[in-house]
């Protein structure tokens, strides 16, 4: 059940404008905050951004999608929530691999409430923080997207090592994956 689930959750970019419910975001960010982390250290924060103002005040922020050329985002295509990722440092001065597993555990919890989610790395974090009056000693780590899917997405297979998405005849991203066997090594590199 989690493996299939893990194969179909594909990232999603353009949502309805059906709002997410409140319970469904702290589900999120709990499952988050009971997932590992490095030392048990817990030097992780998260805003929940759900009012409409603060949503634009995000999406202004972030680079959707540079692996698909001419990709825009409609007005009623944007998200409706997000859980921005932080770092406490005066918890810890360095996140580790924190914040990419609470970002697989918000996705996966929200998936399950049939949402679609896109985790962002390429933000304008200096913006951002002064958007959402973040203090100084809690540094902007991701950006997960939120909201009910409004397009398709599925895995492909990668064909002469390209790696960029595209969009079939009915509109679905098409997402190019390396075979499982070009990726795993048993044991040790043979010689």
């Amino acid at each position: 059940m989690i493996y299939e689930s893990i194969i179909k959750r594909r990232t999603i970019r353009k949502f309805t404008p059906q709002r997410v419910p409140s319970e469904v975001l702290n589900k999120c960010v709990d499952a988050a905050r009971l997932s590992p982390s490095g030392m048990n250290r817990q030097p992780l924060k998260y805003i929940i951004v759900n009012d409409p103002p603060f949503l634009l005040s995000v999406f202004s922020t972030l680079t959707w999608a540079r692996n698909i050329p001419g990709y825009k985002h409609a007005p009623d295509e944007v998200p409706m929530a997000y859980i921005v990722i932080l770092l406490d440092t005066e918890i810890k001065k360095q996140a580790g691999n924190d914040p990419g597993i609470a970002a697989m555990s918000i996705s996966m919890v929200a998936y399950e409430a049939g949402l679609g989610s896109c985790i962002l790395g390429s933000v304008d974090r200096p913006r951002l923080q002064e958007n959402l009056k973040i203090p100084n000693r809690l540094q902007v780590l991701l950006v997960v997207a939120l909201g009910y899917p409004r397009e398709k997405s599925k895995t492909v297979e990668l064909k002469d090592d390209d790696t960029k998405y595209w969009f079939d005849a009915g509109g679905v991203l098409n997402v190019p994956k390396r075979k499982l066997e070009e990726i795993v090594i048993w044991n040790t590199f043979q010689s």
